[in-house]
């Protein structure tokens, strides 16, 4: 079973050291929700609540199966344990109420300077052309944030939409992988990815 990234280009182990760092050190993901932050064990109920909608759950094969609330706690304890080794971080959303309106799970394979993010918004709030510009702000800030060479992401063989999304931002399509739930199960998935190279050069800059 191919494992992301399927571009794999070895970095030093001072840079791999220094992407860790800058990874324990943020402590803010971009959004485009009224504020965000990085979620905490107290945050479960309410993640739960956003997660749970079959808008948002039937999309993303990295969370937990069956979906419960201790399943939740269980994955926000992860995330935030794999951001002190300098891998993941785990941001919510909220809108002018307080309410999570959605979340971003951003995964950095620092020994490759490469990331992927996967996310979704309360499906009150999908559709409404936020999208790409949301994604553009996000691809951005991890080659920036944390000095990547690569942005490796995968979705659904029928998810078209994010399929459009990918094409439009100047991702490749790499090919199909199986992609492994956390249960063991597995999920056919496309994999798209894009080079620092190609996303400013897109932004008229220098990378």
């Amino acid at each position: 079973m191919a494992e992301l990234p399927l571009t794999r280009n070895r970095t030093s182990p001072e840079r791999e050291a220094a992407i860790r760092e800058a990874v324990r050190q943020a402590d803010q993901v971009p959004s485009s929700g009224a504020s965000s932050r990085l979620a905490t064990i107290e945050d479960a109920p309410a993640l739960f609540e956003l997660l749970d909608h079959p808008g948002v759950r039937d999309w993303i094969y990295s969370l937990p199966r069956p979906l419960t609330l201790e399943g939740v706690r269980a994955y926000i304890e992860t995330c935030v344990s794999r951001r002190e080794r300098g891998e993941v971080l785990l941001s919510l959303n909220f809108d002018e109420e307080g309410r999570v309106s959605g979340f971003s799970e951003v995964h950095i394979w620092p020994e490759w300077a490469a990331g992927e993010v996967a996310g979704a918004m309360r499906p009150d709030l999908q559709n409404k052309g936020q999208g790409g510009s949301g994604m553009a702000a996000m691809f951005t800030w991890m080659f920036e944030t944390f000095d990547l060479d690569l942005i490796s992401n995968t979705t659904a063989l029928d998810n078209v939409r994010i399929q459009s999304l990918f094409r439009k931002t100047g991702c490749e399509y790499k090919g199909d992988i199986e992609s492994r739930r956390p249960d063991g199960t597995t999920r056919a998935s496309q994999v798209w990815e894009v080079t620092r190279e190609v996303w400013f050069e897109r932004l008229g800059r220098t990378a």
